[in-house]
């Protein structure tokens, strides 16, 4: 069960070698049934993972007005203040859902530069916007330096797999690709055999193993 403390919604052990820190996608809060499913899955596999809102998503949820999201250049100041504010104990994963994801690619390289991050991680990443695949946001992520996981459906219109194997990347992304897997990693069972709790099971995994590789690499000797 999420716990609200402050800003965050927080779950998963409290003692957690590693706390993921998520923002939310552009058009849906921190508790969305997307948001709620993955942090559930990654708290069950041992993570602690906290969520937070940005002011305009939170303006939503007071005002009840649905007003068009920020670009999201303008959010990274909100996502440094949610870190500092986090104070997380160990060893620190920053990311997000679709635009959270985006916004925390931002500012991954500064923090981890400086040791406050170990990882991005990123929830169905927004390459391009739906039907716009030559309006790619994808120029930061040619030299990112961060250790990054991106676990993205293979139709995702905001940038599905064959557009994506065309895409100049860092080699610091790997990419976890969700068979038949939509914007929010869901797939149509009919069609792939596996249903969106199969696909967060991956997800899970893949992040735990992802970051037991960072662990590794950030231990002396």
């Amino acid at each position: 069960m999420a716990i609200a403390n402050g800003k965050f919604l927080l779950q998963g052990p409290e003692d957690a070698e590693i706390t993921i820190l998520l923002a939310h996608g552009a058009g849906g809060p921190m508790d969305s049934a997307s948001m709620n499913a993955a942090a559930q899955t990654l708290a069950g596999c041992g993570f602690r993972v906290a969520r937070f809102e940005f002011a305009y998503m939170a303006a939503r949820r007071s005002s009840g007005l649905r007003k068009p999201p920020p670009r999201a250049e303008t959010l990274k100041g909100e996502y440094l203040a949610a870190v500092t504010d986090l104070s997380a104990t160990g060893t620190l994963i920053i990311g997000g859902k679709s635009m959270g994801g985006r916004v925390a690619s931002m500012i991954a390289d500064d923090l981890y530069a400086t040791g406050k991050i170990a990882g991005l991680l990123c929830l169905g990443y927004p390459f391009h916007p739906p039907g716009k695949p030559e309006d790619l946001r994808t120029a930061h992520l040619e030299q990112l330096k961060t250790p990054t996981l991106i676990c993205q459906g293979t139709r995702d219109q905001f940038g599905a797999r064959e557009e994506v194997a065309d895409y100049v990347l860092s080699d610091a992304i790997e990419i976890v690709w969700l068979e038949d897997g939509d914007h929010d990693l869901k797939p149509r069972k009919a069609v792939s055999g596996f249903t969106a709790a199969d696909h967060l099971r991956t997800v899970a995994g893949t992040v735990r193993a992802w970051s037991t590789r960072l662990l590794d690499r950030r231990s002396p000797g």
